[in-house]
């Protein structure tokens, strides 16, 4: 495997999530879980380091059958919060995601990490670059469309939120 890692200005760098992070990503999730509870299906489960090792070491076996991009976000070399890209082969496509402290929230730190996945996809030959989000989600909708992504669509009842299950808003960038 080969290192990944963009400046992103500002201090703030984007670089491949490995084993040496799952500390900082643990309390980091634990810091912001009441909010990641209200966009992430994932958030609703326990939330511990073995658990978040578990997905690490997933999430770079996909990396290294070059099937995803996971990432985290620095500020002065302090983890402050995560966006990878999913590839799906088959389809030509790539999956965006991203969440980030909410102390930083608003300072364009997601979008410039989210520009530089783009450009990784478009660098891959990928056709498009897909982002669903639920539909409460007014941020990550707005970041969706300030990158230039085209609202395609929402799928209703899509993504379990612990006992309730909202709608998903599809977004597309065709590269």
């Amino acid at each position: 495997m080969t290192a990944f890692g963009r400046d992103l200005g500002d201090g703030c760098t984007l670089t491949l999530r490995d084993l040496t992070t799952v500390a900082a990503v643990h309390e980091l999730v634990l810091a912001n879980l009441d909010r990641l509870r209200a966009a992430e299906p994932w958030a609703w489960g326990p939330q511990t380091r073995e658990g978040i090792a578990l997905l690490t070491e997933h999430l770079l076996g996909q990396y290294a059958m070059d099937r995803s991009l996971p990432c985290v976000i620095r500020q002065d070399d302090r983890i402050v919060g995560a966006a990878s890209l999913a590839f799906d082969p088959y389809l030509g496509q790539a999956s965006l995601g991203y969440w980030i402290d909410a102390g930083l929230e608003g300072r364009g730190i997601v979008r410039r990490a989210a520009t530089v996945l783009v450009g990784v996809a478009r660098a891959r030959g990928s056709a498009r670059v897909e982002i669903r989000t639920a539909v409460g989600n007014e941020r990550s909708r707005g970041l969706a469309e300030r990158l230039g992504f085209t609202h395609e669509g929402t799928l209703r009842s899509a993504l379990p939120l612990g006992p309730h299950r909202v709608d998903v808003a599809v977004y597309g960038l065709v590269l």
